[in-house]
C-alpha cells in the first residue's frame, strides 16, 4: 500500500531506463557524435583543465617539468591558489589592455557591421556588374589573414609603403603608421574592419534576400519612404541574423592575435597589445617564461567573454529573440 502512494519508489528507476532506452533507439546517432565529442575533449578540454590549473600555481619556464639530454627534471612549482588572479586585477597593465581590447572590439565591430550592411543593401539590388562587385568585397576572405596582414604592413611602411609614397606624391608629409601610438591603433582598427567586412557581408545579404519583396512593395505603395522602408522593414527583418553575427565577430575580434602580432607586435611600446597579445608574451616572449600568469590572463579572458555571452543572451531574450 506505501508503494502505491508513494511516488518515488516507482520514479527512482525511471530515469536509468529512459537512458537506456535512448542508447537503444539512437545508438546510431550517439556512435556518429562520440568521434567529435572525443576530439573536442582532446583538444579543448585538456587544455582548459590544464589552463586553470597552471594559472592556481606559480609555474614558470624555470621549475616546470622538463628535459635536458637524457636527464628528465621533475616540476618543482608550487599551488597558490588565487595569488595571479590577484595579483593582475591589482596591475594597472591587465586594466590598460583591458581598456583598448575593448575599444578596439567594439570599433572594429561597429565599424564592420555598418559597412557590411550598407554594402549588403547596395548588392541586393540589380544592376549591371553585381557578380563582379561581390566577388571583390569577398576577396579579402579568400586570402589568408596572414597574407592580408603582410600586405597592409608593406603599405604601411613608413619610407617605402604605398600610402606614404601617395601621400608624399601629394605633397603632404608621411604618417608614422606603426609608428605612432594613435596611429598604430587607427591602423590596425583599419586592417581588421577590412578582414572582417566580408563575413558581415555574406551574413546580412543573405539575411536582406530572405525578407519578401512583397513587403517593401506594399510599404511603397503606402507612401513609405527609403529611409521608413529601411528602418521599419530591413531593420526588424535582419534582427535575429545580425544579433548572432555581432555577438561571433565580438569574440573573434576580442581574441583577434593574428592581426596584432603580425602588423605592430604589440608596438609602439605596448600600446595596441590586447589581452591575448599579452598573455602570449608573457607564456612565449618574456624571460623566463611566466606560464602560470599567462594561463591567469587566459582564464579571465574566458571569464569576459562568457559573461558578454550570458548578458547578451538574456538582452535578447527580453527583445523576445531567443536562441
Amino acid at each position: 500500500m506505501a508503494d502505491a502512494v508513494n511516488p518515488r519508489a516507482t520514479a527512482a528507476p525511471a530515469a536509468p531506463g529512459r537512458l537506456r532506452r535512448s542508447l537503444t533507439a539512437h545508438w546510431y546517432a550517439w556512435a556518429m557524435i562520440a568521434p567529435v565529442v572525443g576530439v573536442i575533449t582532446a583538444i579543448i578540454g585538456w587544455p582548459l583543465v590544464r589552463g586553470v590549473y597552471l594559472s592556481l600555481t606559480d609555474a614558470d619556464e624555470a621549475n616546470v617539468e622538463r628535459q635536458i639530454g637524457v636527464n628528465k627534471i621533475p616540476a618543482t612549482y608550487d599551488f597558490v591558489g588565487l595569488d595571479n588572479y590577484t595579483a593582475i586585477l591589482k596591475d594597472e597593465v591587465f586594466w590598460d589592455r583591458l581598456g583598448w581590447t575593448v575599444l578596439w572590439t567594439v570599433a572594429c565591430v561597429s565599424v564592420t557591421f555598418l559597412l557590411g550592411l550598407g554594402l549588403a543593401n547596395m548588392l541586393n539590388r540589380s544592376f549591371r556588374g553585381r557578380t563582379v562587385y561581390r566577388m571583390a568585397l569577398i576577396l579579402p576572405w579568400a586570402i589568408p589573414a596572414f597574407v592580408s596582414v603582410f600586405a597592409w604592413r608593406m603599405l604601411y611602411n613608413e619610407r617605402n609603403g604605398l600610402l606614404n609614397s601617395l601621400l608624399d606624391g601629394g605633397g603632404v608629409e608621411g604618417v608614422s603608421w606603426l609608428s605612432d601610438p594613435t596611429m598604430a591603433k587607427v591602423s590596425v582598427i583599419a586592417v581588421n574592419v577590412w578582414l572582417g567586412v566580408p563575413f558581415m557581408l555574406i551574413a546580412m545579404l543573405g539575411a536582406l534576400q530572405s525578407i519578401p519583396a512583397e513587403q517593401y512593395e506594399a510599404a511603397e505603395m503606402d507612401g513609405a519612404n527609403a529611409w521608413q522602408r529601411f528602418w521599419n522593414i530591413t531593420l526588424p527583418g535582419v534582427r535575429s541574423v545580425s544579433m548572432t553575427v555581432v555577438l561571433l565577430s565580438t569574440i573573434w575580434t576580442f581574441n583577434m592575435f593574428p592581426v596584432i602580432f603580425l602588423l605592430t607586435r604589440g608596438g609602439p611600446a605596448g600600446s595596441t597589445d590586447i589581452l591575448v597579445t599579452e598573455a602570449f608574451r608573457l607564456a612565449f616572449v618574456s624571460s623566463p617564461r611566466d606560464f602560470a600568469n599567462s594561463a591567469a590572463w587566459g582564464v579571465l579572458i574566458l571569464l569576459l567573454l562568457a559573461l558578454f555571452a550570458v548578458a547578451y543572451r538574456r538582452a535578447l531574450r527580453k527583445q523576445g529573440e531567443v536562441w
